[in-house]
């Protein structure tokens, strides 16, 4: 059985992830803290190396579907999703997190999904406002992660 390109790349997430993991082992705690240092590495590698692991096992393992038409690549999608997170990351520190993220979310949404109507632009301002919201309490509040604060808004 051959691997695809996928499933090569899986392994070597898979590999990479599961030395780093074991890397973060070593990582002394301190006793002041209830966090340790590797406490986050963990949860990401653990959480890399699963998704890897279940790449590889999709292509051990395919599902039996209907063979599908080749797909067109949109590159210029790409490259618009790029720039939007270029312009995302160049407005948070004058903009803030929750206004940066707020607009970011939605840009990107409109981007992958046009809003066509009052409804699809309801639902655009629903999602990112609800996903804002979402990520500044629990990075905020729940984890006490300062976000950054804009420049311009001190928001």
């Amino acid at each position: 059985m051959r691997l695809s390109r996928d499933a090569l790349g899986g392994l070597a997430v898979l590999a990479a992830s599961l030395v780093l993991f074991w890397a973060t082992l070593g990582l002394q705690d301190n006793p002041l803290v209830p966090i340790g240092p590797g406490f986050y590495p963990r949860i990401v590698l653990g959480a890399t190396a699963f998704l890897a692991l279940v790449l590889v096992l999709s292509d051990l393992f395919p599902a039996r579907q209907k063979p599908r038409a080749a797909e067109t690549l949109n590159y210029s999608m790409v490259a618009a999703m790029f720039a939007t997170f270029g312009l995302y990351a160049g407005a948070l520190p004058y903009l803030g997190f929750r206004i940066a993220t707020l607009l970011y979310i939605a840009g990107a949404n409109s981007l992958l999904d046009p809003p066509r109507g009052v409804k699809g632009w309801l639902r655009v301002g629903l999602v990112a406002l609800v996903s804002t919201a979402f990520i500044y309490v629990v990075f905020e509040r729940y984890l006490t992660v300062l976000l950054p604060r804009g420049r311009w808004t001190d928001f």
